[in-house]
């Protein structure tokens, strides 16, 4: 069974568990759902897969190519052994990928995606990024050398993502000596969030033990709640410029700075590096965010979620058959179901 599959088969579960979600938070007067941040986060997430998609062969191409000729050990697929540190390799490393997304521009461009909802809930662990294969690949690349067969690789890195799911929920507070080991809906909390405090911390996928090794971790407090976002808040329902933004922004800034040197520089350094100037964001007050909550009248709304059931049945089709259609066809069902999702966020506000 394809990978792309296995997701069709548990998107259902992830709509029950957001249903009920949403019927926990209404029944304890916390609800943390708005209908036009939830369909952008999930229109994200699609077109990602609709991507991963177009994109498998590059990403998994380079993999088993590196495996095939540079594997210093041969592993075997049948040790549960190998399974078992194949999966605890992927999140040690996998902790390094997500921790360079927040330090260094190149990948926090891709990573930002995820993290531009102002709301927390099970629908923002579905906001993933449409670029990530671009340079995302070379973290796992020491799983090739050492000999974990590309079976073993594609799996871990399955378990590992849809692991992270639960976690994207503030209905479920601390859970005692979890919380000290894994990646928990807490620890997760503090992640997200651009609290001072909070700001670019916690980033185990499974494991949290990572962060208390290498210094990054940080309690959520009761002093302090969490504020969810991005500082420079994306203020766009638009799947494109959301994948878009910080790229166009870098881009901008390589013209502003002078020297060779300088311009590799910015996809270096940190997002808001420029040479020869400090950045200070102490100044930043999270309790001022006001949330991006353009107004839409019901017509807009209804058309909104009939167009996002359209391309959500449309790519359970596309994700299914993929393996078996031709490039032609796959480059214009995704064109297809991408001006479908772009037509959701234009519906999601009267201002579009």
């Amino acid at each position: 069974m394809q990978s792309a599959q296995i997701i069709v088969l548990v998107t259902p579960v992830f709509f029950l568990l957001m249903a009920i979600e949403y019927w926990v938070g209404r029944r304890r007067g916390r609800d943390t759902y708005r209908l036009n941040d939830a369909l952008s986060s999930i229109s994200l997430g699609i077109l990602s897969q609709v991507v991963g998609v177009l994109t498998k062969l590059f990403t998994l191409g380079i993999y088993v190519w590196v495996y095939e000729h540079a594997a210093l050990f041969t592993l075997s697929e049948k040790s549960l052994w190998v399974w078992g540190l194949g999966l605890l390799l992927y999140d040690l490393l996998y902790y390094w990928h997500h921790r360079l997304g927040h330090t260094t521009a190149l990948f926090w461009a891709a990573h930002s995606v995820h993290h531009q909802s102002e709301d927390y809930n099970l629908s923002t662990a579905l906001r993933q990024t449409s670029s990530g294969w671009i340079a995302g690949w070379i973290f796992y690349l020491p799983m090739a050398i050492l000999g974990f067969p590309p079976l073993v690789f594609a799996v871990v890195a399955l378990i590992d993502l849809l692991y992270q799911y639960w976690v994207h929920t503030q209905q479920i507070g601390r859970l005692g000596w979890f919380d000290r080991w894994f990646c928990a809906p807490s620890n997760h909390r503090v992640h997200h969030a651009v609290n001072e405090i909070y700001l670019d911390r916690n980033y185990g996928g499974i494991l949290i033990i990572w962060d208390r090794i290498f210094g990054s971790f940080q309690e959520e407090l009761d002093t302090e709640p969490c504020v969810y976002g991005v500082r420079d808040a994306l203020q766009s329902w638009n799947p494109w410029t959301a994948n878009t933004i910080v790229y166009r922004a870098l881009w901008r800034k390589m013209g502003q700075v002078s020297g060779l040197v300088n311009k590799l520089r910015v996809w270096w350094e940190p997002a808001h590096w420029m040479p020869g100037q400090t950045v200070n964001l102490k100044d930043y007050d999270p309790h001022a965010l006001r949330k991006y909550d353009p107004p839409a009248d019901g017509k807009r709304q209804w058309m909104a979620a009939g167009l996002f059931l359209l391309a959500l049945n449309a790519t359970t089709g596309y994700l299914w058959f993929a393996h078996a259609l031709a490039w032609p066809q796959l480059l214009l069902g995704g064109l297809a179901i991408t001006l479908m999702l772009i037509a959701v966020a234009r519906y999601s506000s009267n201002s579009n």
